[in-house]
């Protein structure tokens, strides 16, 4: 599984590293991806980021 942030759409929220900390983090003001491939063990709580981003930055392929 893949996650990707869309930096022009990120708003800098800071929940997806809150809601998945194995996968994001914070660069500045804009979230990124840390982990790629995504763990295993981090794919729900990818996916949780993902749906709860209020801009929908965050993509899931896999």
């Amino acid at each position: 599984m893949k996650a990707i942030v869309d930096k022009d759409t990120c708003i800098g929220c800071g929940l997806c590293p809150e809601e998945s900390p194995a996968v994001f983090r914070m660069d500045g003001d804009k979230a990124v991806v840390h982990t790629d491939p995504v763990p295993e063990e981090a794919e729900e709580s990818c996916r949780r980021a993902a749906d709860k981003c209020p801009v929908d930055a965050i993509s899931v392929k896999g």
